[in-house]
């Protein structure tokens, strides 16, 4: 097979079972993972004209499937926006910490829709922090994001050190419980 040239007619022999399980390993719902890979082997028949060949066809396919799956959860969350939440976390072996998405993913097309999704969790982000109280935002702004000394933002701010750091200890545990509710979560 050409690395230009799609061969439609064995997509769902050679890749309906892997897309079948990405997408559900995203939305946990069998009838909408099979609607999501259905609707990317429409898309990919709709541009293949657009395929370049820079990637395998699988990691094509996959690319379509994850703009389906953000598609889907921005349909049903459309006033969050929130798009590929179903990334769980895997904490029950001794590789706690790992993503499910790089378990699942095919792994030369990870790092496709790191852009789309850094934006969105940025926005979500952003949403929390305008949730916190003013002046816990404005210090968590100073300190994380800007990397101001703690003697700038406590001369600025009139505080002494230890309350900068319990307010910025609250600030992240409510941004934590922020995400949690509305990023991380379906």
């Amino acid at each position: 097979m050409s690395a230009t040239v799609l061969e439609p007619d064995s997509w769902v022999d050679l890749y309906a079972d892997y897309l079948y399980n990405y997408a559900l390993a995203r939305v946990s719902d069998p009838e909408v993972a099979k609607d999501l890979v259905q609707e990317t082997f429409f898309a990919g028949l709709r541009s293949a004209a657009n395929f370049k060949g820079n990637a395998t066809e699988r990691t094509w396919l996959i690319a379509i499937l994850k703009r389906k799956v953000i598609d889907h959860y921005r349909k049903i969350n459309s006033i969050k926006g929130k798009a590929e939440v179903r990334i769980q976390y895997k904490s029950s072996n001794e590789n706690e910490g790992e993503w499910l998405e790089e378990q699942v993913a095919d792994p030369y097309s990870l790092e496709e829709n790191d852009a789309i999704e850094n934006e969105e969790l940025g926005l979500a982000i952003q949403d929390c922090i305008s949730k916190l109280p003013k002046k816990q935002s404005k210090v968590f702004t100073m300190k994380t994001v800007e990397g101001l000394e703690t003697e700038v933002i406590c001369n600025e701010l009139g505080i002494n050190p230890s309350n900068l750091w319990v307010m910025i200890h609250r600030a992240r545990a409510a941004l934590m419980g922020c995400l949690n509710e509305n990023w991380f979560r379906s």
